[in-house]
């Protein structure tokens, strides 16, 4: 059931906490810089593409609706990496009638196969997302005849799959500083890998330049690397690029994964782990640290940091944390947060019954079709990013505003150098079920900004709603419903939750806004 939160006698509104914060009409010159659009972007399991995407004679219209409502928020259509930890499994079976035969191994995942084939169709899916544009990982993991055989063969089905002006990149392997000591030797260093990946990523454009010579060299020819699993396991980021990781000039985006903590690591919680904007700042500190040094060290230069792969708990994310409303509220925060540290995009990572996915896109019977809460977060980040119409058209910057409690995160959007919203996510855990719900009111808090040179103007206000932090269903972006069960994830509106809502700029350039406890809005200016 969807409700309306705000006008209710339920909600009881607290006086606020601390003083206005400011907000500068003018992009702040440390801010840093701007994001790459498509911001909100994702990954997709390598095992799991073809339940996503479909082929060519049954597309997934579900998951390219829910892509397309994103392109209409942010402008642009999400950019997709294919990869994932089996993608280090996959091996070519030229005669496979299927797009994929995968067999689980209890001992290593109930989540995913790993012994995988694919065949030739497995390529048809990545014509079936207009618009669209992918990267393609390829197997660096097993060093077999069998291995080697795949890269030699796939290249050529990848590139002419990838030709129609939906190629972004291409990946060498997933996670490699995670090799050392399982598929590789315990002593295996940073030049070793290095010395692996050009080899290899040298095989593909051979072939490239063979299948499609058009791909085998400038924009068409890019990477993203190293693809660690993060900055400080194994390998040592930095060092692979002191080491020639870039020799050839063929990494585009600089990549690096990222969790918050493992789905069964003791302590983890939503208020401790996911909704805690300390948390957050903590987790992204590791990647600011090598942003840093790799720009101490005049190395990288040029090439833009992003997270090619994240969510929130890794192994696939924890029941009743990772797919409930709170994860949604804390997709909001990190992924402005990243936006705010010189993170230019995000790729949140998606799989078949994914317990953090932001969309189930087929039925099994272990998760039911349908969209899921932390899609709508990647809708109102997707909204507060807006640049406009195109890849190239897009000059968005976001900086943190400093909040005093660890539950609330605010941020402010600048276009082309002018502030054009103000984000504001409170998530002090208010559960609809048990206790809080016994409760006779839902609290709220008030925030206070003072806008430089904007008074005496009204804002519209947009807010990401539910009934509480362990929601997993009931949930709206702007009163908007993207729920596979209404309209096939096209967005509907809901005449049961309010909108339209405008909060007034006073003479003094002060602005109120109300959140529920669990709740988040936008301030458009």
């Amino acid at each position: 059931m969807f409700i309306s939160l705000l006008f209710t006698a339920a909600v009881v509104t607290a006086a606020p906490s601390s003083s206005a914060v400011s907000v500068s009409k003018t992009v702040p010159k440390d801010a840093a810089s701007g994001i790459l659009a498509p911001f909100v972007s994702f990954s997709i399991e390598f095992s799991s593409f073809p339940d996503f995407a479909g082929n060519k004679s049954k597309p997934n219209r579900f998951s390219n609706q829910l892509l397309d409502n994103l392109a209409d928020l942010q402008g642009v259509k999400p950019y997709i990496r294919v990869g994932g930890n089996t993608q280090d499994f996959a091996l070519y079976d030229p005669n496979l009638k299927t797009q994929i035969n995968g067999t689980v191994v209890p001992s290593v995942s109930s989540d995913y196969p790993y012994i995988i084939s694919i065949g030739p169709s497995y390529f048809e899916a990545y014509n079936t997302w207009p618009g669209a544009k992918f990267s393609h990982g390829f197997n660096l993991g097993k060093k077999t005849t069998a291995a080697m055989n795949t890269l030699i063969s796939t290249v050529p089905l990848a590139c002419k799959a990838l030709s129609n002006g939906n190629f972004a990149h291409w990946e060498m392997g997933n996670e490699p500083d995670l090799f050392t000591g399982q598929v590789r030797p315990a002593n295996w260093t940073e030049q070793d890998y290095v010395d692996e990946w050009l080899s290899k990523t040298r095989i593909v454009q051979r072939q490239l330049s063979k299948a499609c010579p058009d791909m085998a060299h400038g924009e068409y020819y890019k990477y993203l690397a190293p693809s660690f699993a993060g900055p400080s396991n194994r390998l040592n980021p930095v060092k692979t690029w002191q080491d020639g990781l870039n020799s050839d000039n063929d990494v585009g985006m600089n990549s690096m994964h990222n969790y918050m903590g493992g789905a069964d690591s003791p302590g983890v919680t939503l208020a401790h782990t996911l909704m805690n904007h300390t948390a957050v700042i903590k987790s992204v500190a590791n990647h600011v640290a090598v942003i840093n040094n790799l720009e101490e060290n005049n190395l990288a230069k040029g090439v833009p940091y992003i997270l090619g792969e994240m969510n929130s708990l890794y192994h696939q994310g924890k029941p009743g944390l990772s797919n409930s409303f709170g994860a949604a509220l804390w997709g909001v925060d990190f992924n402005l947060y990243c936006a705010s540290q010189n993170i230019r995009r995000t790729h949140m990572h998606q799989g078949t019954d994914y317990r953090y996915a932001s969309w189930q896109p087929i039925e099994t019977n272990k998760t039911s079709m349908g969209t899921k809460a932390p899609y709508y977060g990647n809708a109102m980040v997707a909204a507060m990013l807006n640049g406009g119409k195109g890849e190239h058209n897009s000059n968005v910057q976001v900086v943190n505003l400093p909040m005093t409690q660890e539950t609330d995160a605010a941020y402010a959007t600048y276009v082309n150098g002018r502030l054009a919203r103000i984000a504001v996510i409170n998530m002090q855990e208010y559960n609809y079920t048990g206790t809080d719900a016994a409760s006779a009111s839902r609290p709220s808090a008030t925030y206070q900004f003072h806008l430089s040179e904007t008074p005496s103007k009204s804002l519209s206000v947009q807010r990401l709603l539910a009934n509480g932090t362990d929601a997993i269903t009931g949930i709206t972006w702007d009163g908007w419903s993207y729920n596979y069960e209404l309209k096939g994830g096209n967005p509907v509106r809901l005449s049961n939750v309010t909108i339209g809502q405008t909060v007034h700029v006073n003479s003094k350039g002060l602005v109120e806004l109300e959140l529920p406890y669990s709740s988040a809005a936008i301030l458009n200016l």
